[in-house]
Parts: structure tokens; sequence; C-alpha cells
């Protein structure tokens, strides 16, 4: 059932609802909290379908809040809220208004969600794109028990990151974060397996990713090791590698959707983290509603406790330098045993001379002198 109100207000919306409920043959709301997503109209079809989905797991009332303040001086002046209520099959398990807010409406949205939120239920609000900088201190995140955020829709997102640790008010939480609660529980499962002693940690994914460096500052408090941060062409998170004085134990998903646990003395298992939709992350997130302190600890890490690799070009260059020697012994034995006793004399030398040069070293330059001209 659709129904839509035009120049409307909070309590002829409420009486829609009323009358709704009754004319499907259900008298009571059912519903278990009031889900608020604050968007625009560009975002408002993918945000309203994931909701939908999300709502069969947890039944609710989604009120979207779309502000439409105007462009001209004339559609400014002009206040006006616009309603279209969703029941039945067309809102998924709840009901979904989608509000209009136009002119100086849109700055006081609070006062139009407020006599619609669902009595004695918690309130979500979730800002699928362009989140405030503080969230509980906005006014519809200020009615909210738990707000929701996306640093990756950011025009910066790691820098998000920052923003989010200096506004952190307990019930706030990313999707970010949202996004590795497979590789969490896959990584923990490993270690309840195999206790052994992590000495460092490497993660790898694509850039400007912030679950990346979410789970790496994770890793970082939660096993207090060095944590490196390797870039790659994603899709998001790609490796972990936990490094241990038996051999590493490895996460790996190249491609997105299976990854490939190993370590050693066990055989190689293939392992779901397939990368989710918004609809999942957000039916996740509404499983509960108390702070999330392990969230807080690892958005406050600050980045840069992660660590780029120094030298990843000398490391590359040592290597391709290691190959060439084993391909030269391999082909020419005795040269390769010749040029090694020959490095291997130079380097008596050096130290005959350091010797000498310590007993006297008057001589130094004058030696220094001769061995160069020679």
């Amino acid at each position: 059932m659709k129904i839509d109100l035009t120049n409307t207000t909070s309590s002829k919306i409420n009486a829609a609802l009323m009358e709704a409920r009754r004319a499907s043959g259900s008298t009571a709301a059912g519903m278990v909290l009031t889900l608020v997503i604050v968007t625009d109209e560009g975002s408002a079809y993918d945000a309203l379908k994931a909701a939908n989905d999300a709502s069969r797991e947890h039944p609710s009332r989604t009120l979207a809040v779309i502000k439409r303040a105007g462009r001209s001086p004339r559609a400014r002046a002009e206040t006006r809220l616009d309603a279209e209520i969703l029941v039945g099959t067309d809102a998924g398990s709840g009901e979904t208004v989608i509000l209009r807010m136009h002119g100086e409406l849109a700055a006081h949205a609070q006062s139009v969600v407020l006599p619609l939120l669902l009595p004695d239920a918690p309130v979500v609000v979730w800002w699928p794109d362009n989140a405030p900088l503080h969230p509980a201190q906005d006014p519809l995140g200020a009615l909210a028990q738990r707000r929701i955020t996306d640093a990756v829709t950011a025009e910066s997102p790691v820098g998000q990151l920052a923003q989010r640790a200096q506004s952190y008010t307990p019930g706030d939480t990313d999707l970010a974060w949202t996004r590795i609660t497979g590789w969490r529980s896959m990584l923990a499962a490993a270690l309840d397996q195999r206790p052994v002693t992590i000495t460092s940690a490497v993660v790898e994914g694509e850039s400007y990713n912030p679950s990346v460096e979410l789970l790496g500052l994770w890793l970082h408090n939660r096993l207090h090791v060095p944590v490196e941060r390797i870039v790659t062409g994603g899709p998001g998170i790609t490796a972990v590698h936990l490094r241990t004085k038996d051999g590493d134990i490895t996460l790996d998903r190249p491609d997105g959707l299976m990854g490939t646990l190993s370590m050693v003395g066990s055989p190689d298992r293939q392992v779901a983290l397939k990368r989710r939709e918004t609809s999942e992350l957000i039916a996740e997130e509404l499983r509960r509603l108390d702070p999330d302190d392990i969230y807080a600890t690892a958005v406050r890490t600050p980045v840069d406790r992660l660590r780029e690799p120094d030298t990843a070009e000398t490391a590359a260059a040592e290597r391709v330098a290691r190959a060439a020697v084993t391909e030269a012994a391999v082909a020419n034995p005795a040269r390769v045993t010749a040029k090694a006793a020959s490095e291997a004399e130079t380097a008596s030398e050096d130290v005959a001379e350091a010797e000498a040069a310590e007993k006297a070293p008057a001589r130094k330059p004058a030696k220094r002198a001769a061995k160069g001209s020679a």
C-alpha cells in the first residue's frame, strides 16, 4: 500500500499510518525499533532498499529524511512537508515513511521526526553519506541510541577515521568497521586453534579503504605487535599475515569471494569471506544497540601506528639479486665458488687494514692514498 501526502504535517502522517494499518488488518505495530535514514534523492533508493531488506530480520519503522532546502530564494522561502507512506510488501516487514522537507523546514528535521518515533522503542540514525562531523551532537543524532556512519563515502575515507575518533560518543559505529567482522572472526578462530606467539602482522588491501586501516589497528591493539600496511589493487582487504617463529598464519582473499586460511602443520582451508551487501551490514548493526567498546578502541588509535614498507624496492632488488646468484651457481658452480672466495679474501684484507689502522692511526691516510692510486 502506498499513500502520498502533499503539504502535510506529522499528525496527519501518524493518522495515515494508523489507517493503513487497520486497512491491512493489523492493529498492533509489531515493530522493534525506529530507523531514521538521513540522505538525499540520489542515495535514497539504495538506502531504502537496504533498510527494507534488513527489516525482514528487524521489523522497524523506517523514516527517510530527505532535505530539499531549495536553490533559489523563492524555493528556500517555501516551507513544505511532503510524505510518502509505504505499508505491506512495499515496506518489507515494517512501515516506511519518506519525508521530503522543503525550505527552512530542512533545518529543523528533528521537529518532524520526533512525533513519528515509535513509543518505548530504540532509535537508530543512519547516514549513508554526508555524515555530520559530530553525529551525537546532530539534532537527529541526539534522538538516537545508535548512530551509523560510513567512512568509505567520505572525500578522504582514511582521514575520516581521525574525525570519527575525535567525535566518538558511546553508540557511534561505522560500516567500515562492520565490513571486517568476518575477517576478525576468522583470525580469532585461527588463533584459538593454534595458540602461538605473534611477533608481527601484515595487512594488505586497496588504497583509501578505511576497513583495511581499522583491521590493522584492531590487530595492533589486540596482539600488541607492530602491524605493516601494504597497498594492493583490491578488492577491499586481500590478505592478512600473522608472523610467528614457526611460520605465518595467512588469510588470503584475492577475489573478494572466497578466502584461504593457511597455517603451518595444517592443510589449507577455504572459508567464506564474500564482500557483503549494505543490507547485511545494517542488519548486523541492528542486532546490538549497546556501545561497541572494541570499535571505540580501534578507531581512537592513530592510523600512523601502522607501518608502511620502508624498503620495498630494495627488498625486491635483493630478491632479484639472490635469484640471479642462485641461477649462476647452478650454471657454473666453480665460477661462483671462486667469486665467493675472492670476496672472502677481500673482506679479510679489509679487516686486516682496519686492525692496522687502529694500531697505527698516523699511517692510515698514507695507506689509503697508496691503495687509491693503485
